[in-house]
């Protein structure tokens, strides 16, 4: 049964170039209705794609989750797909630690099966809801924006990245669950997805309505709109900071020129000193970080930082800014 969403998802797929042909998917499925309309819409595009497609699917152990993986792997199988899982032992109930879990036993299940893409169904609800959750934690561009079309992933299995690619970020959640009634796909319910210890789920159930309600309708659309614009901004403004730190970074680098950091806008400056530094320590810096190093711009010869990650610190030395 050919749909609006298989439509929608064509044109995406055209326009964006997400899921090249002969592409070797690995289909993260959870069991709820994101995932499974993905699923099932990536198998109704499989002939005119020609991707290989393998599902992988990570159980917890938590005690809601019993029986999750039988009900995936029977669907799966129904529908001719190869099904891969992973049981968790002790993971602890939290988002994050649930989160990281899941992304490294995807990693494992592409480097043994010769894949090269990861695929989710995260929706433009899930963007939205993602983009006030970083908001209210005080995060800036590149935060409210996380949630892209696709993104490089570090796979330790590979020595290396794989791409994530979540194709369904111009769907409403409201929508997967009609795709799934319609083609009477039994979708399992997860009960933790209605505890309200969890953010995420105050917002998806309390704050996006009140929302709704009070102020806009169409707040999730919005949002997810404003993401997006963030996204692309992001993208420029990054590519146009590589330029620039190529040009103020010396060879080993641990230094930086700050007369030429002196010069760019102070969008600019964060975002180069923010690459600066992930560069030299390997991880991401923070906004305190940051900020220390572009607090050294207009400081005096042989100023220097408080401790910063590692308990290095940032000196001036002349014209440079250097990492000790």
């Amino acid at each position: 049964m050919w749909t609006d969403l298989h439509s929608r998802l064509s044109r995406t797929l055209k326009t964006r170039q997400l899921l090249p042909p002969h592409s070797r998917l690995l289909v993260a499925v959870s069991g709820g209705q994101d995932s499974l309309c993905l699923l099932r819409l990536l198998l109704d595009l499989q002939p005119k794609w020609d991707w290989y497609i393998v599902v992988g699917h990570g159980d917890h152990g938590w005690p809601h989750d019993r029986g999750v993986s039988d009900h995936v792997r029977n669907i799966t199988e129904s529908w001719g797909v190869p099904f891969r899982v992973r049981n968790a032992i002790d993971l602890p109930r939290t988002e994050a630690a649930a989160r990281k879990w899941r992304y490294e036993v995807l990693g494992e299940m592409v480097a043994e099966e010769g894949l090269d893409t990861i695929v989710t169904g995260h929706t433009l609800s899930d963007r939205a809801e993602t983009f006030l959750y970083n908001l209210m934690r005080g995060a800036g561009g590149d935060g409210l924006a996380s949630l892209t079309q696709e993104r490089l992933l570090e796979n330790n299995q590979k020595a290396g990245f794989i791409r994530l690619v979540r194709p369904l970020l111009n769907v409403r959640r409201l929508e997967t669950a009609r795709f799934c009634e319609t083609l009477n796909i039994p979708v399992w319910t997860d009960e933790y997805n209605q505890d309200l210890d969890y953010a995420r789920n105050r917002i998806r159930l309390q704050l996006m309505p009140y929302l709704r309600d009070n102020f806009n309708p169409q707040v999730e659309k919005h949002l997810a709109q404003t993401a997006e614009i963030l996204e692309e901004e992001n993208k420029y403004l990054e590519q146009v900071a590589r330029e620039y730190l190529r040009e103020l970074v010396d060879t080993t680098g641990k230094e930086i020129d700050r007369r030429g950091l002196k010069k760019l806008p102070l969008p600019l400056q964060r975002r180069v000193i923010k690459q600066f530094l992930t560069y030299h320590w390997g991880k991401t810096a923070n906004y305190r970080e940051i900020e220390l190093i572009i607090n050294l711009i207009d400081a005096g010869n042989r100023s220097s930082s408080p401790s910063l990650r590692g308990d290095s610190i940032a000196i001036v030395r002349d014209d440079r800014i250097v990492l000790s």
